[in-house]
């Protein structure tokens, strides 16, 4: 199967603020999320990307124009950004637009903390809602790219933190009442590859390093594409393996 790259969007106004933007309309990148994003798409550049969708948030798609950038600075096919509303923000209802700090005195946000598979915000949706959505929507688009462009493509999802924890969640097969142990920080880059057997979580949560690894190679003469990518179609190597090449 193909390789999903899972971009959280830069900080925003919000983020620095401490208000839960959630589905808030005009909550933009601020300046030091707006230097984020630019260095995330630098270091996706260095991987030619089959796909690029973003949720539908603003500042998802300010995010998705960098890495697009970033594309065409390299040299690769400039790949238009297209909108997946399985990625969108979580519903919060009643909570978006208010501080956190208000919050935090809420009965719901240790329900939220301890045991989210129970959580529904008032107005909005559920966390297992939420979670079903965003898997089914990124599982689907997956397959797709796979059938289209190969088992070696690689392509991009943006969006949000619980979006993306609870994706991570799903293929570690985490219940959802232990996602709040993953950290997905503004423009941090996770990898997850849905091979045949299970998903394979190769990276979380990473703001630097060198992604062209993940970039399609030859092949050597006599060498198949799944060596070279780690043998995960057929399984987890016993002992760790050698990694990437």
């Amino acid at each position: 199967m193909a390789t999903l790259l899972l971009v959280r969007h830069g900080r925003t106004t919000a983020n620095a603020s401490g208000i839960l933007a959630g589905r808030t309309p005009g909550v933009r990148l601020d300046d030091t999320g707006t230097e984020q994003v630019a260095r995330a798409g630098a270091r996706i550049a260095a991987v030619p990307l089959a796909a690029l969708l973003t949720s539908p948030q603003e500042r998802c798609r300010q995010t998705a124009k960098a890495v697009a950038e970033g594309q065409r600075g390299a040299g690769h096919p400039v790949t238009k950004a297209v909108t997946e509303r399985g990625l969108a923000e979580c519903d919060y209802g009643d909570w978006q637009g208010r501080p956190i700090k208000e919050l935090l005195k809420e009965p719901l946000w240790q329900t939220v903390q301890r045991q989210p598979s129970a959580a529904v915000f008032p107005g909005g949706e559920s966390m297992v809602v939420m979670q079903h959505r965003a898997v089914s929507a990124v599982r689907r688009i997956d397959a797709a790219i796979t059938a289209e462009h190969g088992p070696d493509a690689v392509w991009v999802a943006v969006s949000h933190g619980d979006i993306i924890k609870s994706v991570l969640a799903d293929a570690l097969g985490m219940h959802l009442d232990l996602f709040q142990r993953i950290n997905v920080d503004p423009a941090s880059v996770s990898v997850v590859r849905y091979a045949a057997d299970r998903p394979y979580v190769l990276a979380s949560n990473t703001h630097d390093g060198d992604l062209s690894w993940l970039a399609p190679k030859p092949a050597p003469k006599g060498a198949s594409k799944r060596r070279r990518r780690g043998a995960t179609d057929d399984g987890a190597v016993v002992g760790g393996g050698a990694g990437p090449a």
